[in-house]
C-alpha cells in the first residue's frame, strides 16, 4: 500500500509542477501583453494596407474536348497500296504532337504564348493584348518607354520574360479526368478583358496551328492528286484530238493505203485507254484524300468558352488582418519564449 500511495504521490506533484509551469509561462508572458498587442497592431496595419494592393482576379476558363483519331483509318487502308502508286500515303492520322498530354505542353509553348499576346485587342483595336499585360504587370509597363508601341529592341526580352510569368502564374492546363480527353485551359488576371481575349486568343491559336499541322499530310496529297489528275486529263484530250486530226487529215483515203490513218489513229487510241484508265484511278484516290481530310476535321470540340462576367476572386481585407494579427502575436511569443530559454539556461 505504501509504495502505491507513494508512486500516486508523485505522479500527483509531477502534474501539480506542470500546470504550475504553465501558469508561470502565462504569467511571463502576459507581463509584456502590451508588446504582443502592439506587435498585432502592427502587423493588422499591415495585413490591412498589403490587402490595398491585391485586386480582383478575374478567371477565364475554355473546356474542349480533344478528339482521338486511332481508328480514322479505318475503312482505308484496302487502298493504302493504290494510293501508294501514286506517290501517297493514305495511313490513319496518327496522334503525332497532339496524342497524350502533349497538347497541353502545346499550349504552355513559347511560340503559342507569343501568338496570342500579337493579337490586337478586340475591346481597344489600338493595342495588342500584350499592351494589356505590360500594363497589368505595372514592373514590366516601363519597359516600353514612352511610346506605346513595343520597341523592336526590346521585344524579345519583353515576349520571353512575359511567357515566363504567364507560365508561372497566370496560365493553368490540365486534364481534370486522367481517363478522360477533356482539357481545361484556365487564365487568371486581374484584367478582366485581357483574361478573356488572351484565353480565346491561346486557344484559337493552338486550334489553327492544329489543324494546319495535322492536315498537312492530307492537304500535300490532295495537292499531288489535283495536279496529277489535270496534267493526265490534258494528255487524254490531246490523245482525241490526235484522233480526229488523222481522220480529218485523210478524209478520202484510198482503201489500199489504210496503213497511213489506222497505226497513228491505233497509237492515240491506245494512249486514250491508258490514260482514261489512269484518270479513273486518280479520281477515285482524289475522293479517297478528300475524304480522309473530311475524317480529320474537326480535330477539337470547344465545350465551354469564357463569358462576361467573369468568375472573379479576392481575399477580403478582414481575412488579411485578421492573419496578419495572428501572426505578428505568434512571432512575439515565440520571441519572449526563446529569450526566456536562453536566460534561464
Amino acid at each position: 500500500m505504501g509504495t502505491v500511495n507513494e508512486k500516486f504521490s508523485k505522479e500527483e506533484i509531477t502534474l501539480t509542477e506542470f500546470i504550475l509551469k504553465i501558469v508561470d509561462w502565462i504569467k511571463y508572458l502576459g507581463s509584456y501583453w502590451y508588446v504582443l498587442l502592439s506587435l498585432g497592431i502592427v502587423g493588422a496595419c499591415c495585413g490591412y494596407f498589403y490587402s490595398k494592393t491585391k485586386h480582383v482576379s478575374y478567371l477565364a476558363t475554355t473546356t474542349f474536348v480533344l478528339e482521338t483519331s486511332e481508328n480514322s483509318g479505318v475503312g482505308l487502308s484496302q487502298y493504302a497500296g493504290l494510293a501508294s502508286m501514286v506517290g501517297l500515303d493514305l495511313g490513319g492520322a496518327g496522334g503525332g504532337i497532339f496524342q497524350g498530354d502533349n497538347i497541353i505542353e502545346l499550349y504552355k509553348s513559347r511560340k503559342m504564348i507569343e501568338a496570342a499576346l500579337l493579337l490586337p485587342c478586340k475591346a481597344d483595336s489600338n493595342k495588342l493584348l500584350i499592351d494589356r499585360f505590360l500594363a497589368n504587370e505595372k514592373d514590366m509597363e516601363s519597359w516600353r518607354g514612352k511610346d506605346p508601341a513595343i520597341k523592336d529592341r526590346f521585344r524579345d526580352s519583353i515576349l520571353m520574360e512575359s511567357v515566363s510569368r504567364i507560365n508561372q502564374k497566370y496560365l493553368n492546363v490540365a486534364k481534370p479526368d486522367k481517363k478522360l480527353s477533356i482539357i481545361k485551359v484556365d487564365v487568371t488576371f486581374g484584367d478582366e478583358i485581357l483574361a478573356k481575349e488572351f484565353n480565346e486568343g491561346l486557344v484559337k491559336e493552338v486550334n489553327e496551328f492544329y489543324i494546319k499541322t495535322k492536315l498537312k499530310k492530307s492537304l500535300n496529297n490532295i495537292a499531288i492528286l489535283e495536279h496529277k489528275t489535270d496534267s493526265v486529263k490534258k494528255i487524254l484530250n490531246g490523245s482525241i484530238t490526235s484522233i480526229a486530226a488523222i481522220i480529218d487529215a485523210t478524209p478520202n483515203l484510198n482503201p489500199t493505203r489504210q496503213a497511213q490513218r489506222l497505226v497513228p489513229s491505233q497509237k492515240s487510241q491506245f494512249s486514250v485507254e491508258a490514260n482514261k484508265a489512269i484518270l479513273e484511278h486518280l479520281i477515285q484516290n482524289l475522293e479517297l484524300a478528300k475524304l480522309n481530310l473530311l475524317k480529320e476535321s474537326p480535330l477539337i470540340q470547344v465545350v465551354d468558352i469564357p463569358i462576361y462576367p467573369l468568375q472573379s476572386f479576392k481575399v477580403s481585407k478582414l481575412s488579411y488582418i485578421l492573419f496578419s494579427f495572428i501572426f505578428f502575436v505568434f512571432f512575439g511569443i515565440f520571441y519572449f519564449f526563446l529569450k526566456r530559454i536562453i536566460v534561464d539556461a
